[in-house]
């Protein structure tokens, strides 16, 4: 088969032929791949080796590609409940299934945590990328039936390699309480994790949903979705705190879900947690890294609760599958940009551009 694999770090991508995979486990299933989602940090992963190794990598020449769609090809020996021609979606989280944390049914909290096609958590993610070493960006994968969620016709290939962020942003969501009846607040809206959340948040009924964004064009879009239940705020052009308690008769939002990423200042995030009610909920999604002072007696008085929250279960990827197939989940607002398997380099160059949360840069084959 033909895969598209970086040689050295940071290096560019090669479109190099292998030996197609075979089934080393009886409970594992190979994927014919037909579409993989690019990551606008992907660069960065992929330069993390040797002295500059803050995550756990793949070792070289590697396979990348987080987002997976495609359809069952073969299934081994005790798999059950998925056959050939299902089209499935490959969540990449891989958990070793006997530490402490598997035990206790907390994959995502294992100690050898590790995103197929992108990077882990730990030194034990050596042994997981050697169990399951082929990302999206390759004719063919193999996965863990227990790792597949089952796609309805009405989600494209394309729509599916996006939810790596849906999935993330609904599982945000649940943790912090959102539900038919309540506020959320969610930053960075018009990015990819924002504009998921805020098509999430609709289907799950929130009453309002409080967009903060800097791009006026992208926010007023966002709120076009749904004029009857979104408002919007360009960041900086009046006190976050002051304008979501005029849109919630003074009381806050329920929940703030916040999904702006890595060099943004901690500042956005504080004015949201101002923003909340008492007893309302912040949830990380967007992986922050500006260091957050906080006062934690005012948390403590106010029982604001600060939640992390790193990605989604197979469970919670179904559920935004049913969501989808019946309607009210919408993942027709996502403009699709699509590459070749050859044309990795130049997929990853646009999705770099960060165009905003409409734009969908997947490799499809």
């Amino acid at each position: 088969m033909q895969a598209a694999r970086v040689h050295e770090p940071g290096g560019r991508f090669r479109l190099d032929t292998i030996a197609r995979p075979i089934l080393l486990r009886p409970t594992d299933v190979l994927i014919d791949v037909k579409a993989a989602g690019l990551v606008p940090n992907l660069r960065n992963v992929m330069s993390n080796y040797g002295e500059r190794a803050y995550l756990t990598v793949p070792d070289l020449p590697a396979i990348y590609g987080l987002d997976t769609a495609g359809v069952v090809a073969e299934v081994g020996s005790q798999v059950t409940g998925v056959v050939p021609g299902d089209r499935v979606y490959i969540n990449p989280g891989r958990s070793c299934g006997s530490c402490h944390a598997c035990r206790t049914g907390e994959p995502i909290n294992c100690t050898a945590y590790t995103f197929q096609g992108y990077f882990g958590f730990g030194p034990e993610s050596k042994r997981m990328y050697q169990q399951y070493p082929y990302g999206g960006f390759s004719e063919f994968a193999t996965a863990p039936a227990d790792g597949l969620v089952k796609l309805p016709d009405a989600i494209t290939f394309e729509q599916a390699a996006r939810f790596g962020y849906l999935g993330t942003a609904y599982s945000g969501l649940r943790k912090a309480g959102v539900a038919a009846g309540r506020t959320v607040l969610i930053s960075g809206a018009t990015g990819t994790l924002g504009l998921g959340a805020v098509q999430i948040a609709r289907a799950m009924g929130a009453t309002r949903i409080l967009c903060v964004a800097r791009n006026v064009d992208l926010l007023e879009r966002v709120r076009a979705l749904d004029p009857q239940r979104i408002r919007i705020l360009s960041y900086g052009t009046q006190p976050l705190a002051d304008w979501v308690r005029a849109e919630t008769d003074g009381i806050g939002a329920d929940a703030f879900v916040d999904a702006i990423g890595p060099g943004a200042s901690h500042q956005i995030t504080l004015d949201g947690i101002a923003g909340l009610r008492r007893g309302g909920r912040m949830v990380e999604i967007g992986a922050m890294s500006d260091p957050l002072p906080v006062n934690l007696h005012q948390l403590m008085c106010a029982q604001v609760s600060l939640v992390g929250s790193l990605w989604f279960s197979v469970a919670e990827g179904q559920e935004l599958a049913a969501m989808a197939a019946a309607g009210t989940l919408d993942l027709t607002v996502f403009e699709h940009q699509r590459f070749g398997l050859h044309q990795v380099n130049e997929a990853l160059s646009t999705a770099e551009k960060r165009a905003g949360g409409f734009v969908n840069v997947v490799v499809v084959q």
